[in-house]
């Protein structure tokens, strides 16, 4: 297994039918103590992986928050929002099967953000992102990506698919910016500047 940075350049995927991409976090009472810092530790904080399927420089579909299959086929697929960091593995997790994403599709931009008001990423601690081989039915975890925790944005801009001729290949990007919460449109322009 291999810690992927964006100085490594994009990684071939050839051979992978199936990739995922997870974020797991731990949620963390930020400088509160007592009461107060158990009470935030129990309820958790809410980041969100988004998988943005872009047509060029055009976002046309979006996995995540509410929408767990965008695509109506499998070929792009969220599990689902945990509202959270509570639990074991990851917290949240896109699959892409490459095969069936549509033609007009160049690249998928993944993002974790702290979407919802009142979320942030200084809720939260030891957010990783792990890459998983998920050809063949079974998820095989091959690279982990480690985002800065020194930002006080609400959004970061972790990797993305590129299609490449008739293969794809996953390069990190790593930046984070800040996006509206709660508007699906900021989150979208986020992705197209990636």
């Amino acid at each position: 297994m291999i810690t992927l940075t964006k100085e490594d350049g994009p990684a071939d995927l050839d051979g992978v039918t199936h990739l995922s991409l997870g974020v797991s976090w731990d949620p963390t009472a930020g400088t509160s103590g007592g009461v107060m810092g158990k009470l935030r530790r129990k309820a958790g904080t809410d980041l969100d992986l988004i998988a943005i399927a872009m047509q060029g420089g055009d976002p046309v579909r979006l996995a995540g928050l509410d929408s767990l299959d965008p695509m109506g086929n499998g070929s792009l697929q969220h599990s689902g929002d945990n509202q959270t960091g509570h639990g074991d593995g990851d917290d949240e997790t896109v699959t892409v099967e490459f095969a069936r994403i549509p033609g007009n599709i160049t690249a998928i931009v993944f993002i974790a953000a702290a979407f919802k008001k009142g979320s942030s990423f200084q809720k939260a601690r030891n957010i990783s992102f792990k890459v998983y081989d998920a050809s063949g039915g079974s998820s095989q975890q091959v690279a982990d990506i480690w985002p800065s925790l020194l930002t006080k944005d609400n959004a970061c801009a972790v990797a993305k698919a590129v299609r490449v001729g008739g293969s794809w290949k996953l390069e990190v990007i790593n930046t984070t910016g800040k996006v509206r919460q709660g508007d699906e449109h900021a989150l979208m322009a986020f992705a197209v500047s990636k």
